[in-house]
């Protein structure tokens, strides 16, 4: 039973310790680890930092593959009053170090440190402080994905990962649920399902590499409920031969965040798969969430939900006036769960704030969107993704809708790129074997606006993506503008 109070992550890991020592917490191959030796883990970690001279107010980071010992550190380390960092270990390693510098991380654990990190952990019983956790105190530092800039420090504290708890419940987390990780462990996308399952005292197993046949397998073997997956997860999933062999009956909810979720492939989820298909709409910096359950809409497919229960959501100008029901604007947001600040970024911060004239703090998302007459809210681009050509504005998601209706099309991305018109838009595309390039460019130009017409068309091998599956486009643009922009009317 949940508290009615909040009530923080490590102290729900010692209830559970408590109340169901030998029910699993976490399974990774062939480890099963109840929780009894979870709490006990964790106990070994918060006294070796404290050991270690660290208390309330460091920061840990964390830059290493996913497995037990990732989780075990991070609740110690919440015990003891720190904050941790969580960071992709694939990037380059001037990018890393950047953040790890912004952080002001007070230790570091690689791979290297985490398979080792038995020996660092003090002994059983060994003592640490105990404190008192805030829920203004930060939990965690998540780094966004840089897809359009310079990656920023989101400081999210304690409360807002006790919301995610709260609304777990909504969801069907309990105690008996078993949630399948496949994605990475420095994403809000996996600790939006990770911590409600922690927090609920439920099972999770862990898959660190995504694989469609081995995620259908662990889900068959261990009976999983839960899961949270990005769109291109699912794309492969539905793509598979042999996904209809497989006992998913098993599953209670699915749920999807981070990318655009198209309808057809929401529709396939649907029709294929048991259990209901929940889609999230939000930011990792928080400020109000949309939710669809598509499995109570199938009618709503386009769209991305409603508001959720406590989400304040609402449509601005550019001139940051609210405007009314039925208008398209930018999408902005409040609620329980929000970020405190980007850490070290007062500007940036200040940025993304809107106040509405009572002085209630909004986070602004960068989506343009718009509500129907029943309150379901569609999204119809990113503000930075927004192409202004000639002083027009081109959406380059209505040009990707197109796009992928070509036969010949498997995927498509569109972007703005330097031209004598300020912007001008072009289409990067996955084709097939034998599409021509110059007709495929014909055929959009033939069925859009006379403004909205692409300038060039390039076949690439892969549209990049980060490793939840968002299109890189600040790649393409860059690419395409230091090699061929020039040649640009």
């Amino acid at each position: 039973m949940l508290p009615d109070s909040f009530t923080p992550i490590p102290d729900l890991v010692r209830a559970h310790a408590q109340n169901r020592a030998g029910h699993p917490a976490i399974i990774f191959n062939d480890r099963v680890i109840s929780w009894f030796d979870f709490d006990r883990m964790v106990d070994r970690s918060s006294a070796a930092f404290a050991r270690d001279g660290l208390g309330k107010g460091d920061v840990i980071a964390i830059a290493a593959a996913m497995s037990p010992e990732y989780l075990i550190l991070w609740i110690g380390a919440l015990r003891v009053g720190l904050a941790v960092a969580p960071m992709a270990s694939g990037m380059l390693p001037s990018a890393l170090a950047a953040m790890i510098v912004d952080s002001g991380a007070a230790k570091i654990f690689d791979d290297a440190a985490i398979s080792a990190v038995g020996d660092w952990w003090a002994a059983d019983g060994a003592p640490y402080p105990a404190i008192t956790i805030e829920p203004s105190d930060p939990f965690n530092l998540i780094y966004s994905s840089g897809t359009t800039g310079t990656p920023k420090g989101i400081v999210q504290p304690h409360s807002m990962r006790w919301a995610h708890v709260q609304r777990g419940l909504a969801q069907g987390y309990g105690p008996q649920s078993v949630t399948l990780v496949s994605t990475p462990l420095y994403s809000n996308t996996t600790l939006v399902s990770v911590f409600p399952t922690l927090g609920l005292g439920g099972t999770l197993v862990l898959l660190p590499k995504f694989d469609a046949l081995s995620f259908l397998e662990l889900s068959e073997r261990h009976r999983a409920t839960h899961a949270m997956l990005v769109p291109l997860q699912y794309a492969r999933l539905m793509a598979l031969d042999s996904f209809d062999q497989f006992d998913l009956s098993s599953y209670q909810g699915k749920f999807c965040t981070s990318a655009p979720f198209s309808a057809a492939l929401k529709a396939d989820v649907l029709a294929r798969w048991p259990g209901g298909l929940t889609e999230y709409y939000g930011m990792t910096e928080g400020g109000g969430t949309c939710i669809l359950r598509a499995h109570e809409h199938p009618e709503k497919l386009a769209t991305v939900g409603q508001p959720a229960a406590g989400s304040d959501i609402r449509l601005i100008d550019d001139n940051g006036i609210e405007l009314l029901p039925g208008e398209t604007g930018e999408v902005v947001g409040r609620s329980p769960a929000m970020m405190i600040a980007y850490h070290n970024r007062a500007e940036a911060t200040a940025a993304a704030e809107w106040h509405d004239p009572t002085g209630l703090r909004f986070i602004r998302t960068g989506d343009i969107g718009r509500f129907d007459s029943e309150g379901f809210l569609t999204l119809v681009d990113r503000k930075k993704d927004m192409i202004i050509s000639g002083g027009f504005n081109i959406y380059p998601s209505d040009l990707e809708a197109v796009l992928a209706t070509h036969p010949d099309v498997i995927e498509a991305a569109v972007v703005g790129v330097d031209s004598a018109w300020g912007e001008s838009p072009v289409a990067f595309v996955v084709a097939q074997p034998g599409a021509h390039r110059d007709l495929m460019k014909d055929w959009l130009n033939e069925r859009v606006g006379s403004l909205q017409r692409i300038a060039d068309l390039v076949v690439v091998d892969a549209i990049p993506r980060s490793e939840i599956g968002k299109i890189l486009k600040r790649e393409l643009k860059d690419s395409y503008n230091v090699s061929c922009s020039a040649a640009l009317p």
